[in-house]
C-alpha cells in the first residue's frame, strides 16, 4: 500500500529539515494543494504566523498564494519539473495573507521521494 500524501510530505520534510532551517531563502515543497510544507521564512514572507498556518490554507495553491499574473508561469514550471525533470528559475509574484504582493525569483527543482515526484522551491525576494 502506498503512503498517503500526508506521510510523504511529513517524511520528506523531516529529511529536508536542515535545508529548511539553514537556508537563507524561503523554501517550500509541494506535492498537491493539501500536501505542502514550507520554512518559517516563506510563511513569514507571505504574512502567516507559522509554516503550519500556511500549510493549512485549504484553497488551491495558485489561487491562495500566487498573484494572478504569475499563476500560469509557476504552474508551467511545476509541470516541467514533474513531467520532464527540468529545473527552472523564474520571476514569480506572490499574494500575501493581507492582500499585498511580493516579487521574487524562484528556483524550482524536481525531486523524488519514495517513488513520488515533487518540487522543491527556493525563493529570493527581489
Amino acid at each position: 500500500m502506498k503512503e498517503s500524501h500526508k506521510e510523504i510530505i511529513t517524511g520528506l520534510a523531516e529529511q529536508l529539515k536542515e535545508i529548511f532551517n539553514a537556508s537563507e531563502q524561503a523554501v517550500y515543497i509541494y506535492l498537491d494543494d493539501t500536501s505542502k510544507r514550507c520554512n518559517k521564512r516563506f510563511s513569514t514572507m507571505l504574512g502567516y504566523n507559522s509554516p503550519e498556518e500556511w500549510a493549512n490554507v485549504p484553497e488551491s495553491f495558485p489561487s491562495a498564494f500566487v498573484a494572478e499574473k504569475s499563476q500560469l508561469t509557476l504552474i508551467n514550471a511545476f509541470q516541467d519539473a514533474i513531467t520532464k525533470g527540468r529545473a527552472s528559475k523564474t520571476k514569480i509574484s506572490w499574494k500575501t495573507k493581507e492582500g499585498g504582493s511580493i516579487d521574487t525569483e524562484v528556483i524550482l527543482v524536481p525531486i523524488a521521494y519514495q517513488g513520488h515526484l515533487l518540487a522543491l522551491h527556493f525563493i529570493t525576494i527581489l
